[in-house]
């Protein structure tokens, strides 16, 4: 089984790379995690392009590729950054077979606010939902990103670490049930 991690930062060290790392150390050993460092490249969204460019057909098969994926955003004035809703743009296309279609897709979120990142977490899982994706409805809101980390990349908060392994839980869970209904 393959998870896909996005961070919706495009800061080298952001807080969302250190939560899908934290996330991708809490799985479970016959779950690989793969994260996907393209965002920069993607261009803007554009139906006018005559050729699907390469960053976007490299998203495009590394989502296919994945049998979930997990999102972690930050929050832009109060939603979700402009280039993970272009990414996300790109990817929902062709509309009716796209990459996310039926896909499991879990969103969490950290941020140096007190909110972390929450309008952000469901203004990306409103975006999944129409492109098709198998959303998870919980979101982890990592609030006061810069004091959430331990040395070693973990979450300090127990509570925060039982939230971030509820969501994988649930994110394999239907993965499984996905891979079961294809047999």
């Amino acid at each position: 089984m393959l998870v896909l991690g996005i961070s919706g930062s495009l800061r080298h060290d952001s807080y969302n790379a250190m939560l899908l790392a934290a996330a991708a150390a809490r799985l479970p050993p016959e779950v690989a995690f793969e994260q996907w460092s393209g965002l920069v490249s993607i261009p803007p969204y554009s139906e006018d392009l005559d050729l699907e460019p390469a960053s976007v057909h490299e998203l495009r098969d590394a989502l296919a590729r994945a049998d979930a994926v997990l999102i972690a955003t930050p929050e832009y004035n109060h939603s979700v950054p402009g280039q993970l809703k272009n990414a996300l743009d790109w990817a929902s296309r062709p509309f009716p077979a796209n990459a996310l279609r039926a896909k499991p897709v879990a969103v969490i979120g950290a941020s140096t606010s007190l909110f972390g990142a929450v309008w952000a977490q469901a203004e990306v899982r409103k975006v999944l939902g129409a492109t098709g994706a198998r959303v998870i409805d919980e979101e982890l809101p990592v609030a006061s990103a810069h004091e959430a980390f331990a040395g070693d990349g973990s979450l300090r908060d127990a509570e925060r670490r039982a939230s971030l392994d509820a969501i994988i839980e649930r994110l394999l869970g239907a993965v499984r049930v996905r891979l079961d209904l294809a047999v």
